[in-house]
């Protein structure tokens, strides 16, 4: 018998507004589960909404998380990838693979292979480590990026590292469960994906300043 808790949970780890110049950004990764500690039934959410603009995009995960040691989940399910702006929306989905844990020295790894619908293939990594400075004070340094193995020119991504994006945040945490934080964050396309980037007028390597607030219930 597979044992299913009731306990639900929910946190944004990234919620904030990120400055782009004259330009503004709300950016968002969230996640929440129901279950127990064996079985989880996982949803995320990550992406990016321009504020003086309708273009942004998301990607939501739906599945099914395995405890399967003392510090991992393995996880498989769908994702959805959502573009939308002036000339239009789109939707691509795709088979989620990952794993979610504690790697050694207390470092937060999520790793995810995605498969579209097509056959495209791409990994997704997002590791962090959070260093307390006092009882309250927290720094945060965040890796995230993106290589895909095939290229995907109507969706900006090409073969091979497509992205990394680091980033500093220092929260201070009012509660446990509430804690406001500003941060710095160093975004940079590479190969084909920054010659796109160009192409449609970005500047393929953008340095923000951002503030948020960190919340988990």
């Amino acid at each position: 018998m597979m044992e299913w808790g009731t306990t639900a949970f929910a946190l944004s780890e990234v919620l904030e507004y990120a400055a782009l110049g004259s330009e503004g950004a709300v950016r968002y990764d969230l996640v929440a589960w129901w279950g127990g500690a064996e079985n989880r039934v996982w949803a995320k959410a990550d992406g990016a909404q321009r504020t003086n603009e309708p273009t942004g995009n998301t990607v939501l995960q739906l599945g099914y998380g395995r405890l399967i040691s003392a510090y991992w989940d393995a996880q498989a399910g769908v994702a959805l990838d959502f573009g939308y702006g002036e000339l239009g929306s789109s939707v691509r989905p795709s088979l989620a693979l990952g794993l979610q844990g504690l790697a050694p020295g207390w470092f937060e790894v999520e790793p995810t292979l995605l498969v579209s619908a097509s056959g495209d293939v791409s990994v997704n990594l997002t590791a962090a480590y959070d260093l307390l400075l006092t009882q309250r004070l927290v720094l945060q340094p965040r890796i995230e990026s993106l290589v895909a193995v095939q290229q995907v020119p109507e969706r900006g991504v090409g073969s091979g590292l497509n992205d990394l994006e680091l980033a500093v945040r220092l929260r201070y945490e009012v509660l446990r469960e509430l804690a406001p934080y500003v941060g710095i964050v160093w975004e940079r396309r590479f190969g084909e994906t920054a010659s796109w980037a160009r192409t449609a007028g970005l500047d393929p390597s953008e340095l923000l300043i951002v503030a948020g607030l960190r919340l988990w219930l």
